[in-house]
């Protein structure tokens, strides 16, 4: 993402003072979470910063996962009015670190001892050529499958242990008139399903070599082309109204006893409880089969922009409070992820967060932690386009899985 010259930024920012509205012990926040419980856990950030005096400028803008605040940002930073954090993930924290606009954190992070506890598979993002730029919110993991209780224990099912249990179970949702699979035709979904079916299929290793490393070999080995057999399988198990589905609205077929599982990330742990359920009791969690003792993550980080002195306190102290532990806690208690840091007890967490506290803990000393494709934190944005072309166009039936695999190495080759 070159959207200008170094030389033009640093021509800019001499004005980011003279125009900016913000009050002296402001910070200006951009994101895009606008839903009702994403907004009750950012409350929870705005109180803290309010008792310590620190004023709180609001700059939401919704939808696009993203995509639109990264236009408006991009309008921000050129006219000299860069925010003092903003809500970012992946390859995007590191392209603006290459611009030269973002702050260096790294006297707050040695005071808080950031080093210690945030995986290093996050560091890889947070730090730009040594210097920490930005500040994680969270770990969002997206190899899980949510199931209804009720459902499952009315087909005789259990949660299933391997991949041959998972078709079994699905079939017989399927026979009893459930949609076995609640799913939403969009590349993103089709993509989050792929990143749980590869890593359960092939491996950690499998997974860091054809989706990181982009290896020609695992692209175009039998492996992969028995991932797009298993994504086959599973497109056979959803409904037929599944196009341009939202995935909330496929989280609600599973909550309301419609369908049997859902495989999505733990952002659809927020829908079952904003809907009174309960795990263990009303739904159940589990890795994909296959995959437990590895993770796909992606992480929501704030990245915190060049400020002028005056603004500079605020700014670290906002840094300082999305690491605390208490913050850590009561947000991703609510965001439906973990914290972002290893030495936090799953002991305030309900049963699929104790689960997930303790596999990122495992990940982590396994080195099996690995960043997601789907949502961009294992190759950048252009590679990513170029799996979601083939993994969507495989799904739709518009490719056998051996097309899928040649055309897959063939598109990841022209993006790279």
């Amino acid at each position: 993402m070159k959207i200008m010259t170094k030389k033009t930024i640093s021509g800019l920012a001499l004005s980011v003072a003279l125009i900016s509205g913000a009050q002296a012990a402001d910070v200006e926040v951009m994101h895009w979470w606008t839903s009702g419980g994403e907004a009750k856990a950012l409350g929870e950030l705005k109180q803290s910063l309010a008792k310590q005096g620190v004023g709180w400028k609001d700059t939401p803008v919704a939808g696009g996962g993203g995509s639109n605040a990264m236009t408006v940002l991009r309008a921000r930073v050129l006219s000299g009015q860069s925010p003092t954090a903003v809500q970012m993930l992946g390859f995007d924290i590191q392209d603006w670190g290459d611009q030269g606009v973002v702050a260096n954190l790294n006297q707050v992070a040695k005071q808080e001892g950031w080093d210690k506890v945030v995986p290093s598979a996050l560091q890889q993002f947070s730090k730009y050529q040594g210097k920490w730029i930005s500040v994680p919110v969270n770990v969002h993991s997206t190899n899980w499958v949510w199931g209804n209780k009720a459902v499952l224990d009315k087909i005789g099912v259990g949660v299933p242990k391997n991949w041959n249990d998972l078709i079994l179970a699905m079939k017989k949702a399927k026979k009893a008139g459930y949609v076995a699979l609640a799913h939403g035709g969009q590349a993103w979904q089709d993509a989050t399903v792929f990143d749980g079916v590869v890593l359960a299929t092939g491996g950690v290793d499998f997974y860091r070599k054809a989706l990181i490393e982009l290896d020609p070999t695992a692209l175009s080995s039998d492996t992969m082309k028995r991932v797009f057999d298993r994504m086959a399988q599973l497109r056979g198990f959803v409904d037929k109204n599944y196009p341009g589905r939202d995935w909330n609205l496929a989280s609600a077929m599973v909550i309301k006893g419609k369908a049997a599982f859902q495989m999505m990330g733990d952002w659809a742990k927020g829908e079952f409880l904003s809907a009174g359920k309960q795990p263990g009791k009303d739904f159940v969690c589990f890795r994909t089969p296959g995959s437990q003792g590895a993770i796909t993550f992606n992480a929501d980080q704030f990245t915190m922009f060049k400020v002028d002195k005056a603004h500079q306190q605020a700014q670290q102290q906002m840094a300082k409070a999305v690491l605390s532990l208490e913050f850590q806690i009561i947000f991703n208690k609510v965001k439906g992820s973990v914290p972002a840091r290893t030495d936090i007890s799953g002991e305030r967490f309900d049963d699929c967060g104790k689960k997930a506290i303790a596999d990122l803990k495992e990940a982590v000393n396994k080195n099996s932690l690995v960043g997601s494709l789907a949502h961009g934190h294992a190759a950048p944005a252009a590679i990513k386009s170029a799996f979601y072309d083939v993994i969507t166009a495989h799904f739709n039936g518009e490719f056998s899985s051996e097309e899928a695999v040649k055309a897959l190495v063939s598109s990841v080759k022209n993006a790279s």
